[in-house]
């Protein structure tokens, strides 16, 4: 076994050289933010998709946009706004009155790395359009099926502050996102290195350091990642205690109105992988575990209205079950 994880961790060395030079190259345009940076590349690495909440102005477009140019990658922003229509996001039929037949054009969805900006200002049915693409990775228009390229990645933004105008995503496709990541502002330093770069108006060309082949090499590295069945144990037993707080002996039983789909135990299980990836290791450790399990639980559990009166967030909750759910 010993053996085993050895040579794991020598291919995960070997293959995980370049995200450095990703992070690198991505660094040259985006000052600081490097929590979204790593969560973002832990997506594209877990084949998960993340929604980010976040005020304007946090290089959240800018970022992934990078990303998608340093990965040497099609990159779509979709501006999400009440009008859009789901055509306007997977593409339509268009008659062509010369043979009498129907052509298929494709929407903005097909790509690798998606920006759904502002998702939250559409209506349910164009949301909805999307659970399809992120679920089953393809696409129906009509009568025709269309596999989308790997890599496939969507980041859907949405602002916490002005709810006017906006449409709660529902719980289906809130569950369907593996991150879901809180992006704060930058420290002092960071804020005055930003306002120096936008002020000498330098276009910084940014290069291809990957291609979408090595990041589909670099899955198969981490589904093979090692990770031990007590680790295994202590991921359920975080997910059941968003259940089932009491067993734990956990007194919040009147603050959580629905725990963790069993999505959360895969998509945890798949993230600690990416994590450690990053890390070099071709293992798993308990703070692996730790350092993503917020991002993956904290849209996952549904706090009662007891919890809101006492102005409780899911992250408070999320966070005492972590430090009450013994470590293996």
């Amino acid at each position: 076994m010993q053996q085993d994880i050895q040579e794991i961790t020598r291919k995960v060395e070997e293959k995980s050289r370049y995200t450095k030079k990703l992070k690198d190259e991505i660094g040259k345009i985006v000052v600081g933010q490097n929590y979204l940076i790593e969560r973002l590349l832990i997506g594209i690495l877990a084949n998960g998709h993340i929604l980010v909440e976040g005020v304007p102005g946090l290089a959240k477009t800018t970022a992934v946009k990078t990303l998608a140019h340093a990965i040497d990658t099609i990159f779509q922003r979709i501006q999400f706004t009440p009008d859009l229509l789901p055509a306007d996001l997977i593409g339509t039929q268009i008659y062509l009155p010369n043979t009498g037949d129907f052509t298929v054009k494709k929407g903005p969805l097909f790509g690798n790395i998606i920006l759904a900006d502002e998702i939250n200002r559409a209506p349910a049915k164009v949301q909805s359009a999307l659970l399809e693409a992120m679920q089953e990775r393809q696409v129906t228009i009509g009568e025709h099926t269309f596999k989308l390229e790997e890599p496939f990645l969507v980041m859907a933004t949405q602002n916490p502050i002005e709810q006017e105008g906006t449409y709660p995503l529902p719980e289906a496709q809130v569950d369907r996102f593996m991150l879901k990541l809180r992006v704060t502002y930058p420290n002092k330093q960071e804020e005055k290195e930003i306002m120096q770069r936008i002020a000498n108006r330098t276009t910084i060309p940014i290069n291809p350091v990957t291609t979408p082949a090595e990041i589909i090499e670099s899955r198969e590295v981490v589904d093979q990642i090692y990770i031990d069945d007590k680790l295994k144990d202590y991921i359920v037993d975080l997910v059941f205690a968003t259940r089932e707080p009491k067993a734990y002996g956990i007194d919040l039983e009147d603050m959580i109105a629905y725990g963790a789909s069993p999505r959360a135990s895969i998509y945890l299980n798949q993230a600690a992988k990416a994590y450690a990836f990053l890390q070099g290791r071709g293992y798993v450790t308990p703070q692996d575990i730790k350092s993503i399990g917020l991002d993956v639980l904290r849209h996952r559990v549904l706090l009662t209205y007891e919890a809101e009166a006492e102005e409780l967030t899911s992250d408070d909750i999320v966070i005492k079950i972590f430090d009450n759910v013994e470590v293996p």
